[in-house]
């Protein structure tokens, strides 16, 4: 049989992309190594942050807002439970020490809101403190609150657009490792652990695997261990979402920054996290364990910036970050073959954007215009 369009890698945006391409009554068919959802990449730990306003650049934002759009689609179509919009707080000040991906990220926050016209409040500290009393924001930091940011659920959402994707005729096979493929003039060959496939085009997916895939290009895909934690709360219910938003945090007293979510079906403990980038790993080789002094760091930082939260860390867990030079995402034709897509939209901060991203790429596959402009994801942005 050949396919009209392979995928390789079934997380975040695999997921997406082949749902779309089964919609549109592709012959598609997608691979990943394990049984997805997994916790062997970036796209686990019950949830990740989505916002509208998006402070790495206000390009960005029409991508979170048709995904938002896709999540309530696919819910409804699903049944499952995937976007909760409990508002998320970001947090700042002039003498910041720590920055969130890009420079400016607060300022550039805002000027998206305006731009787009994204419902926001700009807030002083003694009003975060009024209205979330968890915060121990200081006199000189200042919050954006997004109303209709919030969570999703990653796990969730790449469980349902595969269950969908199947039952649009895509053929899914898991716990298949592609390990090799070749482009003819006509159409691609695609080598896995148990057997070789044809199909019209290729969209290579596979998050921190992408290095071993396009060895060509793994100087521009840099690989970087994340932990993710949950620290146990006095009173679950001042945690509660209705009671907490998610938060990022530039902080004062630390040039690491912390982000965090409420606690969740009625847990005694919230996830709180931090983002490290001083040593590059592999997706084969990363230590998963996470260390009693990564804790001990995190919990420093959650324990002195939040009220009620202790540092008794109740579970803990390792993820990936696949990072460009410039934290931005890279959507386009291999420039060997336009059979080959490559997709790596991460940089940590690309799960909200994933649904939107899968419908681009579908489109790119299809040879159809993509209702966003494309060209800031441009590989060859990045060889310079």
């Amino acid at each position: 049989m050949i396919y009209d369009v392979a995928v390789a890698g079934l997380g975040a945006m695999g997921s997406a992309t082949v749902l779309q391409l089964a919609r549109r009554g592709v012959k598609a068919i997608g691979f990943d190594r394990f049984e997805p959802p997994h916790a062997f990449g970036s796209s686990h730990g019950d949830t990740r942050v989505t916002r509208l306003a998006i402070g790495e650049g206000s390009h960005l934002t029409p991508l979170a807002m048709r995904s938002h759009e896709l999540w309530r689609e696919i819910e409804q179509e699903s049944g499952a439970h995937l976007l909760s919009e409990t508002g998320a707080l970001i947090v700042s000040s002039e003498a910041n020490a720590a920055q969130t991906h890009v420079s400016g990220f607060f300022g550039r926050t805002i000027v998206a809101a305006e731009k787009f016209g994204i419902a926001h409040e700009l807030l002083e500290a003694s009003e975060i403190r009024a209205r979330w009393p968890q915060f121990k924001v200081r006199r000189d930091e200042h919050g954006y609150f997004e109303p209709t940011a919030g969570f999703v659920r990653p796990e969730a959402c790449i469980r349902a657009q595969l269950m969908l994707a199947r039952r649009y005729g895509a053929d899914i096979r898991t716990t298949e490792r592609v390990h090799g493929f070749e482009s003819a003039a006509n159409r691609m060959t695609i080598k896995t652990d148990k057997s070789q496939y044809s199909a019209e085009k290729l969209i290579v997916a596979a998050g921190a695997w992408l290095p071993d895939l396009l060895p060509e290009y793994a100087r521009l895909f840099k690989i970087y261990r994340q932990v993710q934690l949950w620290f146990e709360v006095e009173d679950a219910a001042a945690f509660a979402p209705e009671r907490f938003p998610v938060f990022i945090w530039e902080l004062q007293n630390s040039a690491r920054g912390i982000y965090g979510f409420p606690a969740l079906n009625g847990a005694n403990a919230i996830k709180i996290a931090s983002e490290e980038f001083n040593a590059t790993t592999t997706a084969d080789a990363v230590n998963r364990t996470v260390s009693d002094e990564e804790i001990e760091a995190v919990a420093a930082l959650a324990t002195a910036n939040l009220a009620g939260v202790t540092p008794h860390c109740v579970r803990a867990t390792a993820c990936l970050y696949t990072v460009t030079p410039d934290f931005g995402f890279v959507i386009d034709t291999h420039p060997a073959s336009e059979r080959i897509l490559v997709a790596s939209p991460c940089s940590g901060h690309g799960f909200k954007h994933s649904p939107a991203i899968g419908e681009a790429l579908a489109d790119m596959a299809l040879r159809r215009t993509p209702r966003f402009d494309l060209v800031p994801f441009r590989l060859r942005r990045l060889f310079s």
